[in-house]
């Protein structure tokens, strides 16, 4: 199978469930480097290629029984042309290489909507860009989703933080249009059944989740399922301009793509027939908050892995200092040192913290944290840690839990201190091909509600001084 896509939400999601399926599994990237930290990369094999680029896609192409195309834009890149435009003619490249090389099919995910009425740009896209992949006359699977549940699908975190960052939401008339949301399980479990039912090829199926609701349902239904007291407030006239821009400034996704998620949320979004049910009975649909309970699971501590592999420190390839980003509901501070030592003396000098020996950085401020944690009832930093030297999972340390240990790479750590929402801190060495040891620091805040914002950037100013502090002197400790 060839996937591309594999560094977006739903291509990271299905190269793992093919390999679990037992299927053998080839990935096209612009940059495979990208992928090199996730767990299944070196069960893949990895191709360079550019869907804009067919000279790069001839070699991808040899011997695949099915290509996947998870491949698609949503804003305008410079001197590269309009985003739609871009996207057809990828997919026509894509669909030529195929035929050229004798793929017997495709498969391609793409955007519900009724192709007869006035769809907004970004969807027709979508849409067209199924087109341009059957001119090529190879047999394609379209499966057309609306919003996907799931955290790293575009148009569901820009309802995810607008609900969690906002009491009270000023609502535009878009906020009442019928929209038939779709977990991200279920949009794996038919990706992955067409490649057995052959009588999909060939179809264009339109695929949704057992609700159909508003997306102000959905904002409110998230709200509930996340313990938050919510209020809509309509208004009469409210632009998809002046919408995106707010957008903009109160979740993480930029202007540029706000517009054109906000522009289509005005077309109604619903599966229109029932192609899906017949070829794909098997498939059980989960119900909204179902599947919003399941994408908020990937904050929980077996899960949130797979959230972070695809933008953080892997991918840092210029070996940027300091960078602070949001990402799947997350804000994320990372810093990160060249150590000239080992991945195991860096490891052993970021697995002694806490305790007796006291944290390597305002030291004083850390056990002020704890003991204004006692005095709301938490657990402040009497646990200590359970042996001076060694660390495994499950270990208190302080006021924080030991999440994860891989013994000479990485040290992940959960906080137990009282917090509006979730915090994480880890470690990692990563060997470098001169010897040295890159160390990254990471620090992870999911903020639950306005408080939990207020919260992250009330302490922002004091992060600086204590963390870059911090992975200094662990680097100094790990140098000698």
């Amino acid at each position: 199978m060839l996937v591309t896509g594999a560094t977006g939400y739903v291509g990271g999601r299905l190269v793992p469930r093919l390999l679990d399926e037992g299927y053998r599994v080839r990935v096209l990237a612009r940059d495979p480097g990208r992928l090199e930290g996730r767990a299944w990369s070196d069960q893949v094999e990895m191709v360079r290629g550019d869907a804009l680029d067919p000279a790069s896609l001839a070699p991808a192409m040899v011997g695949v029984t099915c290509a996947y195309y998870l491949i698609h834009s949503m804003q305008k890149v410079a001197g590269a042309g309009d985003f739609h435009e871009r996207d057809r003619r990828a997919a026509t490249n894509f669909s030529e290489a195929a035929r050229a090389a004798g793929v017997p099919r495709l498969i391609y995910l793409g955007g519900l909507g009724d192709p007869q009425a006035e769809l907004s740009h970004h969807l027709r896209s979508r849409q067209d860009t199924g087109e341009a992949l059957r001119l090529a006359g190879v047999p394609v699977t379209e499966f057309r989703a609306a919003v996907i549940v799931g955290s790293g699908s575009a148009s569901f975190e820009m309802i995810r933080h607008l609900t969690e960052r906002l009491p009270a939401m000023i609502c535009p008339r878009w906020v009442y249009t019928k929209v038939q949301p779709i977990g991200i399980r279920n949009v794996l479990d038919y990706l992955v059944a067409a490649l057995a039912v052959p009588e999909s090829a060939g179809q264009v199926i339109e695929i949704g989740g057992a609700d159909v609701l508003t997306y102000g349902d959905m904002m409110l239904g998230y709200a509930q399922v996340r313990g938050l007291t919510r209020w809509l407030v309509p208004v009469p006239v409210l632009t998809p301009r002046l919408s995106s821009y707010w957008v903009h400034w109160v979740t993480p996704i930029p202007a540029e793509i706000a517009m054109p998620l906000v522009e289509g949320l005005r077309n109604e979004v619903i599966v229109r027939t029932d192609t899906a049910r017949r070829l794909f009975p098997a498939i059980q649909l989960l119900d909204y908050r179902t599947a919003v309970a399941r994408a908020l699971a990937q904050l929980d501590a077996g899960h949130i892995e797979s959230s972070w592999s695809d933008a953080l420190a892997a991918s840092l390839g210029d070996r940027v200092p300091f960078s602070f980003t949001a990402q799947d509901g997350m804000l994320i501070e990372v810093r990160q040192r060249v150590v000239d030592s080992s991945p195991a003396l860096v490891f052993r000098a970021f697995t002694s913290i806490g305790g007796d020996r006291g944290w390597p950085s305002f030291n004083w401020a850390w056990r002020l944290r704890g003991i204004a944690d006692r005095l709301v009832g938490g657990v402040g930093f009497r646990r200590g840690r359970r042996d001076p030297d060694l660390l495994r999972a499950g270990d208190a340390l302080d006021f924080w839990r030991v999440e994860a240990v891989e013994p000479g790479h990485l040290l992940r750590l959960r906080a137990e201190m009282k917090v509006p929402g979730r915090a994480w801190l880890q470690f990692e060495a990563q060997r470098q091909e001169d010897g040295k040891t890159l160390f990254v620091q990471t620090a992870f805040f999911a903020p639950k509600g306005l408080f939990g914002l207020l919260y992250w950037y009330a302490l922002y100013p004091f992060h600086g001084p204590i963390f870059n502090r911090m992975i200094d002197r662990l680097a100094v400790a790990a140098g000698k």
